[in-house]
Protein backbone atom coordinates (compact mmCIF):
# COMPACT_ATOMS: atom_id res chain seq x y z
CA UNK A 1 0.00 0.00 0.00
CA UNK A 2 1.39 3.46 -0.91
CA UNK A 3 1.97 6.12 1.74
CA UNK A 4 -0.66 8.35 0.15
CA UNK A 5 -3.22 5.55 0.38
CA UNK A 6 -2.44 4.80 4.04
CA UNK A 7 -2.97 8.35 5.33
CA UNK A 8 -6.34 9.72 4.25
CA UNK A 9 -6.59 13.05 6.09
CA UNK A 10 -5.79 14.70 9.40
CA UNK A 11 -8.71 14.78 11.83
CA UNK A 12 -9.44 18.28 13.09
CA UNK A 13 -11.88 18.21 15.98
CA UNK A 14 -11.93 19.92 19.34
CA UNK A 15 -10.43 16.87 21.06
CA UNK A 16 -7.66 16.35 18.51
CA UNK A 17 -6.78 20.05 18.51
CA UNK A 18 -6.28 19.96 22.29
CA UNK A 19 -4.07 16.87 21.96
CA UNK A 20 -1.99 18.53 19.25
CA UNK A 21 -1.49 21.68 21.36
CA UNK A 22 -0.71 19.88 24.64
CA UNK A 23 1.86 17.41 23.38
CA UNK A 24 3.26 15.68 20.36
CA UNK A 25 0.13 13.77 19.25
CA UNK A 26 -1.43 14.09 15.78
CA UNK A 27 -4.59 12.24 14.75
CA UNK A 28 -5.21 10.98 11.20
CA UNK A 29 -7.91 9.07 9.39
CA UNK A 30 -6.17 6.07 7.84
CA UNK A 31 -7.06 3.17 5.56
CA UNK A 32 -9.04 0.44 7.28
CA UNK A 33 -6.49 -2.27 6.39
CA UNK A 34 -3.41 -0.22 7.33
CA UNK A 35 -1.20 -1.62 10.07
CA UNK A 36 0.67 0.35 12.73
CA UNK A 37 3.99 -0.29 10.98
CA UNK A 38 2.63 0.99 7.64
CA UNK A 39 1.20 4.09 9.36
CA UNK A 40 4.54 4.80 11.06
CA UNK A 41 6.48 4.46 7.79
CA UNK A 42 3.98 6.66 5.92
CA UNK A 43 4.14 9.44 8.53
CA UNK A 44 7.94 9.39 8.63
CA UNK A 45 8.25 9.54 4.85
CA UNK A 46 5.48 12.08 4.18
CA UNK A 47 6.01 14.47 7.11
CA UNK A 48 9.71 13.88 7.78
CA UNK A 49 9.13 13.55 11.53
CA UNK A 50 10.22 10.61 13.69
CA UNK A 51 7.36 8.65 15.28
CA UNK A 52 7.51 7.34 18.86
CA UNK A 53 4.26 5.32 18.91
CA UNK A 54 1.04 4.67 17.00
CA UNK A 55 -2.34 3.80 18.52
CA UNK A 56 -5.30 2.89 16.32
CA UNK A 57 -9.06 2.72 16.77
CA UNK A 58 -11.78 1.46 14.45
CA UNK A 59 -14.97 3.51 14.42
CA UNK A 60 -18.02 1.61 13.26
CA UNK A 61 -20.42 3.37 10.91
CA UNK A 62 -23.68 4.69 12.24
CA UNK A 63 -27.01 3.27 11.13
CA UNK A 64 -28.97 6.07 9.49
CA UNK A 65 -32.48 6.15 8.12
CA UNK A 66 -34.49 8.33 5.85
CA UNK A 67 -38.16 7.58 6.12
CA UNK A 68 -38.57 3.82 6.12
CA UNK A 69 -35.22 3.13 4.44
CA UNK A 70 -32.18 2.16 6.50
CA UNK A 71 -28.56 2.40 5.55
CA UNK A 72 -25.20 2.29 7.25
CA UNK A 73 -22.22 4.59 6.96
CA UNK A 74 -18.91 2.84 6.30
CA UNK A 75 -16.50 1.86 9.08
CA UNK A 76 -13.32 3.92 9.34
CA UNK A 77 -10.05 3.84 11.23
CA UNK A 78 -8.14 6.57 13.02
CA UNK A 79 -4.55 6.64 14.22
CA UNK A 80 -3.11 8.57 17.15
CA UNK A 81 0.51 9.27 16.17
CA UNK A 82 2.88 10.39 18.93
CA UNK A 83 6.07 12.09 17.74
CA UNK A 84 9.44 11.67 19.42
CA UNK A 85 10.76 14.25 21.86
CA UNK A 86 12.29 17.19 20.04
CA UNK A 87 10.19 16.66 16.90
CA UNK A 88 7.86 19.45 15.84
CA UNK A 89 4.39 19.21 14.35
CA UNK A 90 4.58 20.27 10.67
CA UNK A 91 3.41 23.82 10.02
CA UNK A 92 0.54 22.90 7.71
CA UNK A 93 -1.06 20.82 10.49
CA UNK A 94 -0.90 23.60 13.06
CA UNK A 95 -3.94 25.82 13.51
CA UNK A 96 -3.74 29.49 12.67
Amino acid sequence: MKETEVIRRPLVTEKTTLQREDGQTIVFEVALKATKVEIKQAIESLLGAKVASVRTAINHGKVKRQGRYFGQRPDWKKAYVRLRDGENVPEFLEGS
